[in-house]
């Protein structure tokens, strides 16, 4: 039977300014790093896209790399989009990354134009498109020029390869070269994507101030701490859980002392009325300077209570100095 989105799927979702720019984007985005690649239930993929565009989620996160195997979750989103969303792809901000290693060889890692550009290429060929909405640079290169990098992605944008660009996991200093330059060019950094959590702060140390100051969005990606702000761990490391076979969440950081953290803030959300997952999420939202939340999920029922948190997204000062001492 033929996918047919929800007619309600506007009516509950709020939607956001990103930084200056005309685009909105909603306030939980979903970020395609795990679970939908070849190793993965393509049906369980196909739900929990089409649950959340149910839900008013229309930004889906792409990067070359993700998978497992590396452009497989493009390929699958692709797939996905072609089957079942293929009238609504005015509808949708389709972003993708290149930064990390792709392929062999001295041009298939880092900054430079010939990667970024083959890598976009690849990208819009495995998702079956003409152009992404955002190409982000996915991490900044110490090696290659700065300026090079970002007169990559201008070329994109005055290609109609992307319509916007964004930079991920770049600190304060760069950033602000990265806009910086690009204004010069005539193509204004649209976002930024950090990892920013109650357990990541690093972003408060100039990032998000650069941001705000200069007009630019900001998507902060593993708000959940890759599941440590879940009640997944409040007793320890259960099987089967991220923890136990991820390398990007390792045992060695789930200690002792950070779990007594997740259960004291988890008594804290049951007192707001929320799971501990959708008050880590509101306390990532509760800054004016974020524009959307990325949200990575293994089912609907995730995104399910991921996307509650929009019904208790203000916290009195009392709750966030609770946070603070809890932190630390």
């Amino acid at each position: 039977m033929a996918y047919t989105p929800s007619s309600a799927r506007y009516q509950s979702m709020p939607y956001k300014r990103c930084g200056t720019s005309g685009l909105l984007l909603p306030a939980v985005s979903l970020g395609l790093w795990q679970n939908f690649g070849d190793v993965d239930d393509f049906a369980n993929a196909t739900a929990m896209i089409t649950h959340a565009f149910d839900l008013g989620i229309t930004h889906f996160d792409l990067a070359n790399n993700y998978g497992p195997s590396p452009g497989s979750a493009e390929i699958n989103f692709g797939k996905i989009l072609k089957n079942e969303l293929a009238g609504y792809r005015d509808e949708l901000i389709i972003s993708s990354k290149a930064g990390y290693t792709m392929w062999d060889g001295p041009y298939g890692d880092w900054g430079s134009r010939k990667y970024l550009i083959s890598s976009l290429d690849q990208s819009l060929k495995r998702i079956g498109l003409e152009y992404v909405d955002i190409f982000y640079s996915h991490r900044y290169d110490p090696n290659t020029p700065l300026e090079e990098t970002m007169m990559a992605l201008d070329q994109v944008v005055r290609q109609g390869k992307a319509l916007y660009v964004g930079i991920s996991n770049y600190g304060p200093a760069h950033t602000q070269r990265a806009i910086d330059i690009l204004k010069q060019l005539g193509t204004p950094l649209l976002i930024h994507q950090p990892k920013y959590s109650m357990f990541e702060r690093t972003p408060e140390k100039g990032l998000l101030d650069v941001l705000g100051q200069n007009g630019v969005g900001c998507i902060p990606f593993s708000p959940l701490a890759q599941g440590l702000l879940t009640n997944k761990y409040l007793k320890g490391i259960p099987e089967h859980s991220r923890a136990t076979r991820s390398v990007s969440l390792k045992p060695e950081f789930i200690t002792d002392e950070k779990i007594a953290k997740v259960q004291k803030l988890n008594e804290l959300a049951v007192k707001r009325g929320q799971t501990l997952a959708q008050m880590a999420l509101a306390w990532v939202l509760r800054d004016n300077r974020v524009t959307t939340v990325l949200i990575g999920a293994s089912s609907t029922k995730q995104i399910d209570d991921c996307v509650t948190c929009l019904k208790n997204l203000p916290f009195s000062d009392e709750e966030l100095k609770q946070i603070e001492e809890i932190l630390h």
